[in-house]
């Protein structure tokens, strides 16, 4: 071959690695994703005190597949790996190790319990592996500056409660009120944006404050004990099981206190049918999703598709419970972000687009509520609205109301 054939060779060659390297640059990779995967793990409550939650992860696994079937997030499947913590914080530490240094997955998404991520939250900030869209509403997962790994998904229990505290100081200023609430960071949460809401009122309106463990077979005793107070306002911060059981009771002994009931637990199909839909009436709690049960979104495009997927991909699953429409609204919130990632997905890039997102919605979040993010503020849903149980459904009642917790 002749010295110029030889240099035209050698410059070809050139040209085409040079166009492979800058082809394989362009892709990014931390450990759980590559050209055909992306690996995602996931600690739910498949038992234990707080099992009804575990729908949420069987949601997520189906909406998962959905994609997969349809080829993908930029033609990388899903792996969907969901582990059972029972709601207990230590198995919950066991299980994120599991993931983190067994499994190799690229975040974690969407684990469930203020206690379970409580114990997780410093281990994954010091190994930088997303905990993304916890699922739960404690205050302190929009905490950017101090932990830049995790953040949260749906609005705050302290903004939340705030909005409740604000209702009552409008409709009924001289209320009596009694609280039930669960005995760890959840409950607490619950409870100081109650307090801090009422301000200077908290202390005389709040007649009775009765905390309960996850532990307690039952809470009749605590729901007595409130009763005998003299509240006329019950607020019921408990996970859906003891939700359930005082719904039970108020009726039971006949405390005809008005009952309000946290977000989480505002479940048709898990809280409010087994507690008896007579038992229910004129509950009040608030919500940032579209309920299935509301007639109002019957030729709603957003709640047809959702339909649609409960019918398809996910017939096992209840539409009644509050719990599917919480999965498949997060797991489409997660698709988002990983479509925005493109070829860069690395830990890092997952959480610059999980701080990008601007007025996204899923198509079960309530008209007026959008999903925002930024570097600073790692609280994605920011909006509530009031609703009160009449029959054998929620009723929406109100503005949205921005749950800003510095408002």
């Amino acid at each position: 071959m002749s010295i110029a054939r030889k240099a035209v060779a050698a410059a070809a060659a050139f040209v085409v690695l040079s166009a492979a390297g800058a082809l394989a640059a362009e892709k990014k990779y931390d450990p759980g994703a590559s050209d055909t995967e992306i690996k995602i793990g996931n600690i739910m409550p498949y038992s234990g005190p707080a099992s009804a939650y575990g729908i949420i992860g069987k949601t997520e696994a189906a909406y998962f597949k959905k994609i997969n079937d349809a080829g993908g997030i930029n033609g990388r499947k899903i792996n969907f790996v969901s582990y059972d913590d029972a709601y207990s914080p230590p198995k919950a530490v066991e299980q994120a190790r599991r993931l983190v240094e067994s499994d190799e997955v690229l975040l974690i998404f969407n684990s469930l319990g203020t206690p379970s991520n409580s114990a997780i939250q410093k281990y994954m900030n010091a190994k930088k592996v997303p905990q993304l869209f916890v699922a739960t509403g404690a205050t302190k997962w929009n905490d950017p500056q101090n932990f830049p790994w995790t953040m949260g998904w749906q609005p705050s229990y302290q903004a939340e409660s705030r909005i409740y505290a604000k209702w009552l100081l409008k409709e009924k200023p001289d209320a009596k009120i009694a609280v039930l609430y669960q005995n760890d960071d959840y409950g607490k949460d619950y409870l100081k944006g109650l307090k801090d809401g009422l301000g200077a009122k908290a202390a005389s309106m709040i007649v009775a404050e009765e905390s309960y463990e996850t532990t307690e077979p039952t809470i009749d005793s605590h729901i007595v004990k409130l009763k005998s107070s003299g509240a006329d306002v019950f607020i019921d911060i408990a996970t859906p099981k003891f939700a359930a059981q005082a719904i039970k009771k108020t009726a039971e002994i006949e405390w005809k206190a008005l009952h309000i009931l946290n977000n989480v637990s505002a479940s048709v199909g898990s809280v409010i049918k087994p507690a008896g839909f007579a038992n229910a009436q004129g509950i009040v709690s608030a919500q940032y999703l579209k309920d299935t049960t509301d007639p109002q979104w019957g030729s709603d495009p957003g709640m047809n598709t959702y339909l649609e997927f409960m019918t398809k991909d996910f017939p096992e699953g209840d539409k009644l419970d509050n719990g599917t429409v919480v999965g498949y609204g997060v797991a489409q919130t997660l698709v988002q972000v990983l479509k925005q990632c493109g070829d860069n997905l690395t830990r890092e890039n997952v959480m610059k687009q999980a701080a990008s997102l601007r007025d996204f919605r899923t198509e079960v979040l309530l008209p007026g509520i959008t999903i925002n993010t930024s570097a600073t503020d790692f609280a994605p849903i920011s909006q509530l609205q009031l609703m009160r149980f009449t029959d054998e459904r929620w009723q929406l009642f109100g503005d949205v109301i921005s749950a800003d917790v510095g408002g």
